[in-house]
């Protein structure tokens, strides 16, 4: 028999100081980048201690981040093929060639010495993603990259909160790029962000945001906008808006709180499948890891298709992280990609229902169906 109450796979987590902020900016009647975007970027600023510029999603993010850095036709960027193809869009849209690697079997994140035997002479940079909201062997992959003067973009829309070393992810390296979207770690609705050291980076990233008009921005901030100009580069409408700023502004308020309503839905996940010899979970210190999903590996021969199926029937929603990119249409070379653990993995993910408002008794549910189920 079907539940009539259904365990959301993900979800917004919004409140009335969200819907407020949002009335106060259509009263204004300014609803595109202004004084609240330059608000949120401060806010973010001060987060990360390094400095932030926003922009409309996370793939925007990550397309200017590359854009920024020089990257274009004939290079290549190396990343994991186990991630949305979000991160491969982003790549090609620059004109580039995104080059599928292989993941740690423990983490699901970059192997970098998969990566390093992909280098080519056109290999320009490396795009570790931050699955789940763990960052796998961060420091060797930044060492990988000195070594080869490679550029690091990190895929951090999973991650944000986490902390790596007493740092949030974001708050050193290279370039971190994040997603504010409707279900992530915080959200304000669209949006997203790209934090870094690299002046000039932001600077190409400010002008790019604003279809490549010089200097726009802090004309924008202060509800103007520049009538002669010059433009010099590629660019994009990828500007965040006030009213998605304003939500913004409101979750980072309230992050604490989120973080840990994800951190202590993921703990009590490990504890009541972490026995359970057949299904393997990522292994994460939940003091450090802000989860943004929570993935299971299911037993070898088990049928993920109809395990899903079941749960739904027993109102719990169930998702896929992910696809594996170097089997789309799109990116797929060939001959193949001789990508071993991804291909032996990927086909056994489940991903439970992770967000704020999954009760302990929802996790227990969950965790009973899908044990009962297997």
């Amino acid at each position: 028999m079907k539940s009539e109450k259904i365990i959301r796979l993900s979800k917004s987590c919004i409140g009335e100081a969200e819907k407020r902020a949002v009335m106060g900016v259509l009263d204004r009647e300014y609803l595109g980048m202004g004084a609240e975007v330059q608000q949120f970027e401060k806010n973010l600023t001060e987060f990360f201690t390094r400095p932030a510029v926003c922009v409309v999603n996370g793939t925007a993010a990550l397309h200017l981040a590359l854009q920024a850095c020089g990257i274009g036709r004939g290079d290549e960027v190396l990343v994991q093929s186990l991630t949305y193809v979000a991160s491969f869009q982003a790549i090609s849209a620059t004109g580039a060639t995104p080059v599928a690697c292989d993941i740690d079997p423990d983490t699901l994140t970059l192997d970098w010495r998969d990566a390093e035997k992909r280098l080519t002479v056109n290999t320009k940079a490396v795009m570790p993603v931050h699955y789940s909201g763990g960052v796998g062997a961060l420091d060797e992959i930044y060492a990988f990259a000195r070594k080869y003067g490679l550029r690091v973009i990190e895929d951090a829309a999973h991650a944000f909160g986490t902390t790596y070393q007493g740092k949030h992810v974001g708050g050193f390296g290279d370039i971190a790029c994040f997603s504010f979207d409707g279900i992530k770690n915080i959200t304000s609705g669209e949006g997203g962000c790209i934090v870094t050291d690299d002046i000039e980076v932001l600077r190409k990233v400010q002008d790019a945001r604003l279809l490549g008009v010089e200097k726009d921005t802090e004309k924008r901030y202060s509800g103007e906008r520049s009538w002669e100009f010059d433009v010099t580069a590629q660019g994009w409408r990828y500007h965040m808006s006030n009213i998605m700023a304003a939500i913004g502004i409101e979750q980072l308020k309230r992050f604490d709180d989120l973080a840990l309503a994800r951190q202590e839905v993921g703990r009590r996940y490990q504890e009541h499948l972490g026995s359970h010899g057949k299904i393997q979970l990522l292994q994460h210190d939940w003091g450090e890891v802000v989860p943004h999903i929570f993935s299971v590996r299911l037993p070898v021969g088990v049928d993920r298709s109809a395990v899903r199926k079941c749960l739904l029937e027993f109102g719990i929603q169930t998702g896929v992280h992910y696809q594996p990119n170097h089997l789309l249409e799109r990116f797929r070379i060939s001959g193949g990609t001789d990508l071993p653990i991804t291909d032996t993995v990927a086909g056994r993910l489940l991903t439970l229902p992770l967000h704020p408002e999954v009760s302990i008794d929802d996790v227990k549910y969950v965790c009973k169906s899908l044990l009962a189920i297997v």
